[in-house]
């Protein structure tokens, strides 16, 4: 198993460090207008302008203050929905798209079991994972001490740290995908419109009668705004998230094993 987490996590790391330099420089522009930005507009007024549930879901009322517009911009957007996206379209290929072209056949002629095969590939996940977060974490805090506006440098780690299991479960939905399907764009497609679909049902039922819905969708134990503005951290939501993405890898092994290929 260790060969193929190398393996994997080597294929892995330059669309990682890309990834870490995109996300650094959208940060970046936010220090670089975001003062300006604040001072200028009022954000109250430009709130009112969303529908409720877009309101929610990217937390433009509180978008007066750097903290907040960082929690919108950075975390609620890029992190939440466009990370959110990534892991799940990543983990979308890991089977699938070895099915499709042959590989696993291969790769499985050799003395390794279908357990290690889907844990290796899903343990690859890991390094890019934790390389986007140290590096944008500290491009944040950085940036912070160069505008002299630092932001809580324990609320930016927290809101790293605690964006791990949400992730996990995020790849884990296109790792449970991955080993239905039989091609890796079905799987991939499939996992972009699952992460989706539970990000905006949770938008959407929030303040409602149909607001309990929201507890199936990872977003809702996930809240960046909560934490770089009140300073809060769902440590029960973290686990909750932990679990559901261990619960989606046994899941995906035990239909693995269960698979005809």
């Amino acid at each position: 198993m260790r060969e193929i987490v190398r393996y994997e996590t080597e294929r892995r790391l330059l669309s990682a460090v890309a990834l870490s330099a995109g996300l650094s420089l959208y940060a970046g522009l936010f220090f670089a207008i975001g003062p300006s930005m604040i001072q200028e507009i009022d954000f109250e007024q430009y709130a009112e302008a969303f529908p409720p549930a877009l309101q929610s879901a990217f937390g433009v009322e509180a978008m007066g203050s750097l903290e907040g517009l960082f929690a919108a911009e950075l975390y609620q957007f890029g992190w939440v929905l466009l990370l959110g996206l990534y892991f799940a379209y990543s983990a979308g290929a890991l089977i699938a798209e070895d099915i499709e072209d042959g590989r696993l056949d291969l790769l499985l002629s050799t003395p390794v079991s279908r357990v290690s095969v889907l844990l290796g590939k899903f343990a690859s996940l890991l390094a890019p994972l934790l390389l986007v977060n140290v590096v944008v974490a500290a491009a944040v805090c950085l940036g912070g001490i160069l505008i002299d506006d630092p932001l809580s440098f324990v609320d930016v780690v927290m809101t790293h740290v605690l964006s791990i299991p949400y992730l996990l479960v995020c790849a884990g939905l296109g790792l449970l995908l991955s080993v239905f399907a039989n091609s890796g764009s079905v799987a991939q497609r499939g996992a972009l419109g699952v992460v989706f679909g539970l990000f905006m049902v949770e938008s959407f039922v929030t303040g409602t009668d149909y607001e309990w819905l929201g507890t199936f969708s990872p977003t809702h134990y996930y809240d960046p705004m909560a934490i770089l503005v009140d300073g809060t951290y769902d440590w029960t939501g973290a686990v909750i998230l932990l679990e559901a993405a261990a619960l989606l890898v046994v899941l995906s092994a035990f239909q693995f094993q269960r698979r005809d290929l």
